[in-house]
């Protein structure tokens, strides 16, 4: 038995180009890893905004921040494989 997916998320707010890029490559590698994307708008959340403002995209793998702009495709493919392997 295993237990749930482990949660990736995707901080950033619209319009942003390198927020679309990360999300498009998590999504092309969470069916692969198995994790779960949930992507949030930083503009909806006073504390997420000031926190992030000047520093999205910023990807979380269970609530630890594991890669902040720029984030390189590959770097960020790495990190993730190395951290849940292929599922």
């Amino acid at each position: 038995m295993t237990g749930p997916a482990p949660m990736v998320t995707l901080y950033g707010r619209p319009g942003c180009h390198l927020c679309d890029a990360a999300q498009a490559v998590l999504e092309s590698l969470a069916g692969r890893l198995g994790f779960s994307l949930t992507v949030v708008n930083i503009e909806e959340d006073d504390e997420l905004h000031q926190r992030y403002m000047f520093e999205i995209p910023v990807v979380s793998l269970d609530d630890e921040e594991i890669a902040k702009a720029p984030i390189s495709d590959l770097t960020l493919a790495v990190e993730l494989e190395e951290r849940l392997g292929p599922r």
